[in-house]
């Protein structure tokens, strides 16, 4: 019996040490975050080495699908919408997987990223881009699978992938003007609607000075020409609060007036109360 207790005990240890002993990965995991432009890019690898392997041709075959890595598949990440290919690609993850060739390789966006390696069954219909780029022989050997940004400009970028003698890179298209045009012509245009709105109704929540609320809400109704029943309730609201009565009730009637065409009974009876109390009842 205590020969039984005493093997136990050393299973029990030996088990417990090689649970505390951390060894090196073969293929190091690695994450880049890039800023292009005003977008975000961020890419998640795995990184494979050549071990003294023939890599392209052989340890990867030429056209048969790869996931660009080890382990679970290459996985991009864009906080805004870009292009690939010709495709635009909607704001999210995407995993990377390519057909390589000795001139050329295919290189595949697909919307599922959670995958370890390749999917088990491909679906053409969650290919959300594919683009082929030509396959450039290199003059020294790069031990270790690496993956760039390269060409950096405010609208681009190139996906770089280097291993062995290969280099391939994969042009990426953003929206930086389009977006930065867009901020300009709102910024010099001054204030909006819902600029003036949101700032009327803040300072009514907040007790803060009523006359500039007043002002904000009639020159966003002044610009907005189709109002809710519910911002027209806050325009009653502002009102009252800054002593216009008349000019409440008339706002609270036609929030009435609007929220029961929407269906809303909440705006209904809060306008129906509101009057009666502005109108002395």
């Amino acid at each position: 019996m205590k020969k039984i207790i005493l093997l136990f005990s050393v299973l029990m240890l030996t088990a417990s040490i090689q649970a505390q002993i951390e060894t090196p990965q073969p293929s190091p995991f690695q994450k880049i975050e890039q800023k292009v432009g005003l977008t975000d890019i961020t890419l998640e690898y795995s990184r494979p080495s050549m071990r003294g392997r023939t890599i392209f041709g052989d340890l990867v075959p030429h056209n048969k699908m790869w996931r660009v890595g080890a382990n679970t598949n290459t996985k991009i990440t864009f906080s805004d919408a870009v292009e690939i290919g010709g495709k635009k690609l909607a704001a999210g993850s995407y995993a990377v997987y390519a057909k390589p060739s000795a001139t050329n390789w295919d290189v595949y966006f697909y919307s599922d990223s959670n995958n370890w390696g390749l999917p088990e069954k491909w679906d053409d219909k969650k290919v959300a881009a594919k683009v082929s780029v030509p396959a450039y022989p290199m003059p020294i050997k790069i031990e270790t699978l690496t993956m760039t940004f390269d060409n950096l400009t405010n609208d681009s970028a190139v996906l770089g992938i280097l291993w062995a003698d290969t280099y391939v890179g994969v042009p990426i298209k953003l929206f930086t003007d389009k977006a930065v045009t867009a901020n300009i012509e709102r910024a010099m245009s001054g204030p909006s609607s819902n600029d003036y709105y949101a700032a009327a109704v803040y300072y009514l929540t907040e007790g803060k000075d009523i006359n500039k609320a007043k002002n904000w809400i009639d020159k966003s109704f002044e610009m907005n020409k189709d109002p809710k029943y519910y911002q027209v309730r806050q325009k009653a609201l502002i009102y009252a609060a800054a002593g216009d009565k008349k000019g409440a009730i008339e706002a609270a009637k036609q929030s009435l007036k609007m929220s029961k065409e929407a269906g809303n009974d909440d705006y209904v009876k809060m306008n129906e109360k509101s009057i009666e109390e502005w109108e002395g009842k």
